[in-house]
């Protein structure tokens, strides 16, 4: 059993919290048994960690699990998976201008998988793919899509060369589902700035959520609410 946090390997592992380790190294963490098993199934895995003696992995204190949390719950096991990601081609494809909140990120991720838009699009802004939050609040979803992080206005540009249809989701845009192109790209803007100028003067279609007594919904609910009627 390891007991001591300055062992190489707990250190190294440790640095995986931070999102520019996570970048060097193409490794993140994963907590809790769903999610292992998860990456297990999909060849993910380089490392399992447990604090529990009934567990496989590199046995661990209670005392360094603790170090490795990073939230409220402490579990006892966590995973270093490699970072896997390859290209699925989908004629749905969902794009997040600067979704800063992690959990919403995720949530994103899951409904996305859920409805078919397995390939996703994040500005250079957006939260981190790998950031604890938004692996937990997609459920595993992380290991089903692709994803890639690059500048908008250029991809968005190659998307509608491609015969995508560009759709935002605006607050001044039209409630029907309109498809005139097998082949859609859903822009979702951020929490409070909604679709940046240069993006929206690139859409094609504006898509509005009507509501009633509140006056807007959260991104990830409004954004999953709209896969689902472009995935019909």
């Amino acid at each position: 059993m390891i007991t001591s946090r300055q062992n190489e390997t707990i250190k190294k592992y440790l640095k995986l919290k931070q999102k520019k380790y996570r970048d060097l190294e193409s490794q993140f963490l994963v907590y809790g048994d769903h999610l292992i098993e998860m990456a297990l199934k999909r060849g993910n895995i380089e490392l399992i960690i447990t604090s529990n003696d009934k567990k496989e992995g590199l046995l661990v204190s209670k005392l360094i699990m603790d170090e490795f949390s990073q939230t409220e719950t402490t579990f006892d096991s966590l995973a270093v998976c490699n970072k896997v990601n390859n290209q699925i081609k989908s004629d749905k494809i969902l794009i997040l201008d600067d979704i800063q909140n992690p959990d919403n990120a995720g949530a994103l991720i899951r409904s996305a998988s859920a409805f078919g838009f397995r390939h996703i699009i994040f500005s250079l802004k957006s939260a981190d793919f790998y950031n604890e939050k938004t692996i937990r609040a997609s459920q595993g979803a992380i290991f089903d899509v692709y994803h890639e992080r690059v500048d908008l206005v250029s991809k968005i540009k190659l998307l509608k060369e491609q015969g995508y249809l560009i759709v935002g989701a605006t607050a001044h845009g039209n409630s029907l589902i309109t498809k005139t192109s097998d082949k859609v790209a859903l822009v979702l803007g951020n929490e409070g700035a909604g679709i940046s100028s240069k993006i929206e003067a690139l859409l094609d279609l504006e898509n509005t959520i009507k509501t009633e007594n509140v006056e807007s919904l959260n991104v990830s609910i409004a954004g999953s609410i709209l896969m689902y009627e472009w995935s019909k």
